[in-house]
């Protein structure tokens, strides 16, 4: 049974014992009450995740008997969100949030698909001004309407017209995904059905993830690679080799791969869990090139003026690139690491060691790719060589 420690009364009848009754104050974040087994007050405590050692901290924060009962819970929660505060931020202070905005960037500091999210379609926006304790079901919803109505950029060229089109449910869903995931970790869900309850204006819409299925064989992406410009080839080559997300590549340094090894360390991607790859003789070769002449903070795929690509600058030419070879509409980055993954699974390398290399769960990899049957291959990914 749910108990409301808010409430005198229900506090009062609370049998005592050593383990404290616990009210979630929002994720991470609980106080706890342990009634006095000889009268009067009891001892609250506080109760906060700390992600550094996947672990609870807990910590006694006081029976406040100089304060009247009904206000004992409010001084306890104040003093278990400051003790949360504390543990999050790694015992350091955290400047103190007050706008959606300051929630977001919190969150996106060690989050980079998150926050480029963001900054495409919240820090600008209107909603990103407002204050936490003021935002209401209606704010949300309203910044999810034009989440909706903003079209997709398919191609951008300094010449000519910019190409879009409307934007699909699964994309609205991974956009509002990170402000749900940003609030998520400052506030608590609102009474349901309410003008509280923020959080059901990004229920995600259903059923919109469908399986992929547009898919690169070889000789199409040998087309890609030759239509596409000559400063992002050798990065659409390593999308081509590798089951990789374009931003954990784009993300690379030199000091990520050793020669001498053939391994490659994946530091930043969507786990934030590194991992290590040993690379195909091809791929090694192209990525040994990509070291030289750099020092080891550098870059490891870099653009014609040295800057890293991104999101933005990797999406034109690949969208150009595809017009240019007569390939299918709604041919992206993406499109070459799903159809890596399929070859991978069609050449019968094991479903887990797939979602191991391309750091997504085998769940995901059996979804969407159980339906394949292929051959059993000694070298899988060497197969994937153009």
């Amino acid at each position: 049974m749910k108990i409301d420690l808010s409430r005198v009364k229900e506090r009062e009848a609370l049998a005592p014992r050593r383990e404290p009754y616990w009210q979630r104050i929002r994720p991470g974040c609980f106080v706890g009450y342990r009634p006095s087994a000889r009268g009067g007050a009891g001892t609250w405590i506080a109760r906060a995740y700390d992600e550094q050692t996947r672990a609870y901290r807990l910590q006694a924060i006081g029976a406040f008997a100089d304060r009247p009962s009904n206000e004992r819970y409010a001084a306890a929660k104040r003093e278990a969100e400051s003790f949360a505060e504390l543990v999050e931020s790694g015992g350091r202070r955290a400047a103190k949030l007050e706008t959606v905005e300051d929630a977001c960037r919190r969150y996106a500091e060690s989050n980079a698909e998150a926050d480029g999210r963001l900054t495409r379609h919240l820090y600008e926006d209107p909603l990103a001004r407002l204050k936490l304790q003021k935002l209401r079901r209606h704010h949300v919803a309203e910044w999810r309407k034009r989440l909706e109505q903003r079209p997709a950029i398919i191609s951008k060229r300094k010449s000519g017209e910019t190409l879009t089109r409307a934007r699909s449910p699964s994309s609205i869903n991974r956009d509002m995904t990170v402000l749900r995931a940003a609030l998520n970790k400052v506030l608590a869900p609102g009474a349901p059905d309410t003008e509280a309850a923020w959080q059901e204006a990004l229920r995600p819409i259903r059923n919109a993830d469908k399986q992929r299925t547009l898919y690169l064989d070889r000789k199409q992406r040998r087309a890609l690679l030759d239509a596409v410009a000559a400063e992002a080839r050798a990065f659409v080559q390593a999308l081509c080799l590798l089951p990789l997300r374009p931003g954990a590549v784009a993300q690379l340094t030199v000091a990520d791969f050793d020669k001498r090894t053939r391994e490659l360390t994946i530091g930043r991607d969507k786990n934030g869990k590194p991992r290590r790859v040993l690379l195909p003789t091809d791929a090694a070769a192209l990525f040994a090139e990509q070291t030289k002449d750099k020092l080891p903070a550098a870059p490891l795929f870099t653009r014609a003026n040295g800057k890293p690509w991104d999101r933005d600058s990797w999406k034109h030419p690949i969208a150009g690139a595809a017009i240019g070879a007569k390939l299918p509409l709604g041919t992206t980055a993406y499109t070459l690491r799903h159809s890596t993954i399929t070859d991978l699974v069609n050449a019968g390398l094991p479903l887990l060691t797939v979602a191991q290399i391309s750091d997504t769960s085998a769940e995901m990899i059996e979804r969407h790719y159980g339906h394949l049957t292929g051959h059993q291959a000694t070298e899988a990914l060497a197969g994937l060589a153009l």
